[in-house]
């Protein structure tokens, strides 16, 4: 019989590509996993990992029983989801890792609504940028990631998780008062910007790829001198004359603007959506929850 531990332990050694980032990320110790992946191999009779430097790879049987641990855990979430709805399920935490603008504009709005619809169902929120927020997910750290698309993000069709989108938010242009382009109305095209100082979020921020991919299609990198996660912190460079930037548009909402101009421009933008470990859809505590950010995402008006 296949410890169902064992699988976890397989899935996020896979996932995070080390024995020790995976020990981490269950709260194990290195040597803990080592175990549990060796009991395993033990079970299946074949090696199911090979080690390439300080990392580690599958092997084709050990891919075979990823395939089937996806398949199983989903299957224990269905089964945890119908056990709670069949005891009502009603009161109960659910955490919630989301990006800050997200955490703006529809988690508290839910949670809000939740406190008259499913008043037993208390959210517990972490800020997360939406790299980090499916590995919390994935991790078992959060029953529910509300993330966008970025390179290297799972894909619809990832047997792990069920997404549903929320919504797609456009990206607008961000110049000091005094540019010359700070008096059209809408910019055209980015390519006029190449020769510009740019200022923006740090590589491995899902932003940073949008932005890059963005003037990578007008035909050229941006050249990006000035960082901040912070997008009132990118908005007051701007308007100190430090360089331009691509913004998302949610996140210019009810922020003071001084010293700068805000641009509508063609092309980029953020979907952003919410993802669940597969299987827990049905889960009584996270279906109201997925029902309140779809209600407040149709009435963003983001366009």
């Amino acid at each position: 019989m296949i410890d169902t531990r064992r699988l976890r332990t397989l899935r996020a050694v896979a996932d995070h590509g080390t024995v020790t980032a995976a020990a981490a990320a269950l709260h194990l110790t290195p040597s803990a996993v080592s175990q549990q992946l060796a009991a395993l191999e033990h079970e299946v009779g074949h090696r199911l990992l090979t080690r390439d430097g300080r990392g580690v790879h599958l092997t084709a049987v050990g891919k075979i029983m990823l395939g089937h641990a996806n398949e199983v855990l989903a299957q224990l979430e269905r089964a945890e989801a119908e056990v709670a709805a069949y005891t009502s399920g009603e009161a109960g935490e659910v955490t919630v890792a989301c990006f800050a603008t997200a955490i703006s504009a529809v988690l508290s709005p839910a949670i809000a609504a939740l406190r008259e619809t499913s008043p037993g169902v208390r959210v517990r929120v972490q800020d997360a940028e939406g790299d980090h927020s499916l590995a919390m997910l994935l991790d078992g750290q959060a029953d529910l990631a509300i993330t966008v698309e970025y390179r290297g993000a799972p894909d619809a069709a990832d047997p792990r998780l069920s997404r549903r989108p929320l919504y797609a938010e456009p990206f607008d242009l961000v110049l000091p008062r005094d540019h010359p382009l700070a008096g059209s109305a809408t910019l055209t095209s980015l390519a006029s910007l190449a020769s510009e100082t740019w200022i923006g979020p740090y590589p491995g921020n899902p932003v940073h790829d949008v932005i890059t991919f963005a003037c990578q299609q007008a035909g050229f990198t941006p050249g990006l001198v000035h960082c901040s996660d912070d997008f009132r912190a990118v908005v007051a460079l701007v308007g100190a004359g430090a360089g331009v930037a691509l913004v998302p548009r949610l996140a210019l909402r009810d922020m003071a603007l001084p010293g700068v101009a805000v641009r509508q421009t063609p092309g980029p933008e953020r979907r952003v959506f919410a993802a669940v470990r597969r299987g827990s859809d049905a889960h009584p505590l996270l279906r109201p929850l997925l029902a309140a950010l779809r209600e407040v995402a149709g009435s963003l008006g983001t366009g």
